[in-house]
């Protein structure tokens, strides 16, 4: 005998009695009460980790780095015998600097977790008999949801009743068409690809529609099952990849320094704990232990200016990718043009007005129970006739390879099935075509004119459909097969007119180097004379057909050039947009259809608007509060001003950071003593890092702006090499100022280091974070403020007390005034050899 349990597991066996009993609830769905104490018991409907539990895991992750737990443990040990002050400096600044990373990710975690509730997803349930708009998240066993085409489902779910319901089950089954669904009845040994009554969470409806009754939420899913045992990880960006890369160079070269140092120090006979401490502070020194925190900081920062735009960014890690982007695919409707289509006119086979077409494509339009879409909206606000007298008996909903939609209609005297659709597609189910004076005649007779005047239509830039209509049988249902032997009727002429100033806003893209390709379903003939409109001139089109044809190789030469794809099939925009990935090319592409998910995750950038179907948004990257080419320029800009600004870290790191630690390696090797200690190389660390935490905000230069930005490793290992060196030339004259002019013993040739190393590296900031001369491109408000506070607090340290616990002294005034002409110096040679940097780097770029 099944158990509760067992008829829970295996819900696709249940009658619709059966179901509603088991769980405790009926056909008008739950009541609100019932719902909030269901998702207190379930929890949420979803599959990710809970964020907000990981707070203590955050905190931790800051000491995650090898060097750091090595130097924590060296100095516990170094408080075993006995230095305990000098443990207790050390394990503050570590503290401290991991306190610092910790509360700006954790700052740029909330921020971002309240962008994206913006862009929640929703679906429609009846509560309490009421149909409602609720978050995905919020979906319950026991809910009654209602489908339509573009819909995600949100939990396993019994389907109660459906209408030519087809869904893309491809994440379970492998399977690449839609599947059809219905409401019956089957064993409970039926495998999943099989169960036709049952609808899983993470699959979307291509066409029909449905009401259903949720049995699974969250992780209990078939698709939470297999989650489990994936990494939901997306795939790193170019921007991710290079950064680990980065990160690994320097490890590298960090490992490789700190055993020779070791070796080195303990061969001269020096302590071994005093040299372990000092090669392991050295490696913290070098290691850019902020680096995770300030791409938080900056992503998060700049996710919140493109919020201001009208852009919420879903995946952080895109921002860079947007910024770096060079071809953006677009559908025209909505982005080029205005979105709102309207009626141009109904026309009979002859091209003159019929107000029969406009009554029957009114019939199609307005009596449809599926997708809603602006054609439908427009041919119902153009039609002005009389009352309706029918009544809709039932239809065959929209689906990407019918391209058309048919509903049966009647009334006292007929009884019809009317169908509109892509006008090719029309003419090809038709054998007869109505004339103007309505005498019914083969369709031979007038094909070529019904071509001639639809190629006259499209000419004009209107899109146009095909009307027809046959007599039905009122004695059984109408299905796809019965959609042959029509009778043409006519035209329905629409048009959608180009956005305002939208040939500016191309131009404006074109400026900051972004080529926009328009990739449409809708004939070549509507989208060039779209194009010509737009400024666009002499547009190289490329139909679908031409495509289908193409080799890979053959549309890898030919797709950069190419303005317009046209009569596009949904499978052939992903593969358009790998091509163009294939040619070297930063991608983005614009969606917001139910066929657009799989190019929206093949773009580098996938892009849809918050008015698009749920499996569009889902998929996308970036997705924009109001549609229009000029929102995506604004978001652009701020990929790349967030790009630079975390490219200046680097930067930094590289040049005054990487050049001091390699100059104190070489100084340990050849000074009787340790050029710093370790609490010194930890707190020259700690204030080097701290105006780096302000980059998020620094002023970006319109050089960085106007052209995609992207990652490049060999770039910034030259510039490290180059700075880096040059760094370590000032370092060895300051070296001789103390040793040689001054003739520093232990205590004041630290102090003296100290101070000149953590001066030049702040300032050497202004100089690094802008390509143009230092005095042309002024920092930021609150860089320039962090920058002084940590001048002024070096300077004075000194002064202070605090100097017995780091074991420093005071300095006498001629060493300000040997340090204050090393760094004029070293700033004004980092310029010129900027200059020179920069210059023979765009030379090379130019061949």
């Amino acid at each position: 005998m099944e158990t509760r349990a067992d008829q829970l597991q295996y819900f696709w066996q249940l009658s619709h009695d059966q179901a509603f009993d088991i769980l405790s609830c009926d056909k008008k769905g739950l009541d609100e009460t019932e719902a909030a104490k269901r998702l207190k018991a379930y929890g949420p409907n979803t599959i990710k980790v809970n964020r907000n539990s990981s707070t203590l895991l955050l905190f931790l992750s800051q000491f995650k780095s090898p060097v750091t737990l090595l130097l924590i443990t060296a100095a516990l040990l170094s408080a075993g015998l006995g230095d305990v002050a000098d443990t207790i400096i050390i394990l503050v600044i570590v503290l401290i600097s991991s306190l610092l990373g910790f509360w700006q990710e954790k700052g740029a975690a909330n921020a971002v977790r309240e962008l994206l509730k913006m862009v929640q997803l929703h679906c429609t349930a009846l509560r309490n008999g009421s149909v409602k708009e609720i978050p995905a998240e919020e979906v319950v066993p026991g809910d009654v949801i209602i489908l339509s085409a573009g819909d995600i489902i949100p939990g396993d779910s019994l389907i109660l009743e459906s209408q030519e319901l087809f869904v893309d089950e491809a994440a379970f089954t492998g399977e690449t068409y839609p599947v059809e669904k219905d409401s019956c009845l089957l064993p409970a040994g039926t495998p999943l690809a099989k169960r036709k009554n049952s609808l899983f969470m993470g699959a979307h409806v291509i066409s029909g529609k449905a009401t259903t009754l949720v049995f699974r939420t969250g992780k209990e899913t078939e698709f939470g099952k297999i989650s489990a045992g994936l990494q939901l990880k997306a795939p790193d960006t170019d921007f991710e990849r290079g950064v680990r890369k980065f990160g690994y160079m320097l490890m590298e070269i960090t490992l490789l320094l700190v055993i020779i140092i070791f070796a080195v120090n303990v061969y001269l006979h020096k302590p071994v704990l005093d040299s372990f401490l000092f090669s392991l502070a050295l490696a913290v020194g070098l290691t850019p232990q902020l680096l995770p925190a300030i791409i938080s900081v900056n992503l998060a920062t700049g996710a919140r200016r493109m919020a201001k735009h009208q852009v919420i960014v879903k995946r952080l890690s895109s921002i860079e990718n947007f910024g770096s982007m060079n071809i953006l695919c677009s559908d025209k409707t909505g982005t080029i043009t205005e979105g709102k289509v309207k009626l141009k006119d109904t026309l009979n086979i002859e091209g003159r007005h019929s107000d029969k077409v406009r009554q029957y494509a009114w019939l199609n339009a307005s009596m449809q129970q599926g997708f809603h879409n602006p054609i439908d909206e427009a041919i119902c606000a153009g039609y002005k006739g009389s009352s309706n007298s029918f009544i809709v008996q039932s239809e065959i909903p929209y689906d990407f390879i019918r391209k058309r939609l048919t509903v049966v209609v009647k009334n006292k005297a007929e009884y019809l099935a009317i169908t509109k659709g892509a006008l090719n597609v029309i003419v090809s189910i038709c054998d007869r075509v109505e004339t103007a004076e309505g005498k019914i005649i083969k369709i031979e007779d007038s094909r070529s004119s019904i071509l001639q005047q639809y190629q006259q239509l499209s000419n004009a830039g209107y899109r146009t459909l095909g009307v027809a209509y046959k007599s039905a049988d009122a004695t059984r249902n109408f299905t796809h097969d019965d959609e042959t032997e029509l009778i043409f009727l006519g035209f329905v002429a629409l048009f959608d007119p180009p956005r305002a100033n939208v040939a500016g806003t191309i131009e404006k893209l074109n400026n900051l180097g972004v080529k926009l390709k328009i990739i449409t379903g809708d004939n070549a003939l509507v989208a060039k004379s779209l194009a010509l409109q737009i400024g666009i001139k002499d547009p190289q089109v490329l139909t679908g057909s031409a495509i289908q044809k193409m080799s890979n190789s053959a549309l890898f030469h030919k797709a950069p050039r190419t303005d317009i794809f046209a009569e596009v099939e949904p499978n052939q925009k992903e593969r358009i947009i790998e091509i163009l990935k294939k040619a070297g090319n930063s991608v983005g592409f614009m969606g917001d259809g139910i066929n657009d998910a799989p190019a929206l995750h093949s773009a580098d950038v996938g892009i849809s608007v918050n008015t698009a179907v749920d499996v569009a948004r889902e998929a996308a990257d970036i997705v924009l509060l109001s549609q229009g080419l000029d929102v995506l320029i604004e978001g652009i800009i701020e990929g790349r001003k967030t790009f630079t600004n975390t490219m200046k870290y680097i930067f930094m790191a590289t040049s005054a950071n990487f050049g001091n630690m390699f100059s104190m390696a070489g100084a340990s090797l050849f000074l009787p003593f340790l050029p710093l200690l370790p609490k010194q190389i930890l707190l020259t660390n700690l204030l080097t890092d701290f105006p780096e935490m302000t980059i998020s905000t620094d002023r970006v230069d319109e050089i960085n702006i106007s052209t995609p930005q992207r990652w490049d490793l060999g770039f910034i290992r030259r510039f490290m090499i180059l700075f880096g060196l040059l760094s370590s030339v000032f370092d060895y004259l300051t070296f001789g100022v103390l040793l040689l002019m001054l003739h520093a013993k232990e205590k004041e040739f630290q102090t003296g280091w100290f101070v000149e190393s953590v001066i030049s590296a702040i300032l050497i900031v202004l100089v690094v974070r802008t390509r143009l001369p230092f005095f042309k491109s002024l920092p930021g408000k609150y860089l320039s403020i962090a920058t002084l506070l940590i001048l002024f607090f070096v300077l004075l340290l000194p002064l202070t007390p605090i100097i017995l616990w780091f074991g420093f002294t005071r300095l006498p005034l001629t060493y300000y005034c040997w340090m204050l002409m090393i760094i004029v110096g070293y700033m004004l040679s980092a310029e010129l050899a900027k200059r020179l940097f920069y210059r023979k780097m765009m030379k090379s770029a130019k061949k």
